[in-house]
């Protein structure tokens, strides 16, 4: 495997980055790959911030590395459904602004011909609530990076039951600090720590008819 691309990204090696990623996109390679060599650089980089070797200004350099590539490798496949398969709302849930995660995840999902609603990042509960009322998205996406983000997302789903829509979703967490724990705990249907076992597990709920 060649991980010069991978490497790029925990260097924070913005040049290197682009031009590898356009130099494989002339050759023809598949932009999915492409997303998750960016994603496993990215999680290198979060690792050196865990150590301390990375600091939150890395951070903030690594996420606009991604956001760059990602506008360069958004693509219409040449399978590109005439048709969106279903609705799918994601957001980084409340207390934590990582993005990086969710926007690798929504541009593989969107690619695969989901009707993509992004809420953005720090989503509290009742805004998630709100637009599964009006959107009537049949899967909702949860992310979160920090430790803290499991509360919240449980805090999202529990909001959801109150409102009597828990039934009208399947809801998908995903993060660093998500296991096979702590969704129970937080009462999701399923979690992954990885865009496409994401994309796979919303392609088997469509296939099996929500």
């Amino acid at each position: 495997m060649d991980d010069r691309l991978i490497t790029a990204v925990e260097q924070l090696n913005e040049d290197k980055v682009m031009k590898l990623v356009k130099q494989r996109l002339l050759a023809g390679r598949d932009p999915v790959s492409l997303q998750e060599q960016i994603h496993l650089g990215m999680v290198k980089v979060g690792i050196l911030y865990e150590k301390g070797e990375y600091f939150i200004a890395d951070l903030i350099m690594a996420g606009e590395i991604c956001k760059n590539v990602l506008k360069l490798i958004h693509f219409k496949p040449e399978n590109q459904h005439s048709f969106k398969k279903c609705k799918v709302m994601l957001g980084t849930v409340q207390g934590d602004l990582h993005d990086i995660g969710k926007n690798i995840f929504s541009s593989m999902i969107e690619a695969e011909g989901f009707e993509v609603i992004d809420l953005g990042i720090d989503v509290p509960p009742k805004v998630f609530v709100d637009n599964v009322k009006e959107l009537k998205p049949q899967i909702v996406a949860m992310s979160g990076v920090l430790t803290l983000a499991v509360e919240s997302m449980k805090k999202t789903v529990d909001a959801i039951v109150s409102a009597g829509l828990r039934n009208q979703v399947r809801i998908l967490v995903g993060g660093n600090p998500v296991n096979r724990d702590s969704f129970k705990y937080i009462g999701a249907d399923a979690f992954t720590n990885y865009a496409d076992e994401g994309v796979a597990i919303c392609n088997n709920w469509i296939n099996s008819k929500i």
